[in-house]
Order: C-alpha cells, then sequence, then structure tokens
C-alpha cells in the first residue's frame, strides 16, 4: 500500500492511509487477530460472512432488476474550501 505526501502534510497522508487500510479490511484483519480463534468459531464466522455477502450480492442484483426500490442517495456535506488570503487593504 502506497501514500503519497504532498506538501509535507502529514495529517493529510495518514487519513488517505487509514481510509485506505479501513477499506482493505486490515483493522477488521488485526482485532481477529489478537487472539485465538477456535476452528469451530472460525467456520461460523466464515459462513456467517458469505451469508452476508450472498445477500448483498442478492439485494444489488434486484436493485438492478428493478424488484426493490433503491436506497435514498445521501448528500454528503460540502466540502470546506480555503479562502483567498488577504492583504488586509479592503477593496472598494
Amino acid at each position: 500500500m502506497q501514500v503519497l505526501v504532498r506538501d509535507n502534510n502529514i495529517d493529510q497522508a495518514l487519513r488517505v492511509l487509514k481510509k485506505k487500510m479501513q477499506r482493505e479490511g486490515v483493522f477488521r484483519e488485526m482485532k481477529r487477530r489478537r487472539s485465538y480463534e477456535k476452528p469451530s468459531e472460525k467456520r461460523t464466522r466464515e459462513k456467517s460472512e458469505a451469508v452476508r455477502r450472498a445477500r448483498k450480492l442478492a439485494r444489488k442484483q434486484a436493485i438492478r432488476e428493478g424488484l426493490i426500490p433503491a436506497p435514498p442517495k445521501r448528500e454528503l456535506p460540502a466540502r470546506k474550501r480555503a479562502l483567498p488570503a488577504t492583504t488586509g487593504v479592503p477593496t472598494v
């Protein structure tokens, strides 16, 4: 995994890295490996993950075919933009 650091902005690079790791499931994997998982628990977890994936796939397929309505899209909050720097001289 690779993240570019622009203008020595480490904070932004860390946010991007954490988001990428979240999408890849690295944090979930680390949490799972913290302690021993019995084989029976592993089978149960993997089976429930497979069921969840199958349901998600079926739901997406039904939405594509028009059998169920698509959920309403959430509006993302507007991004804050940096204001242009002023020289302190009022413009008339």
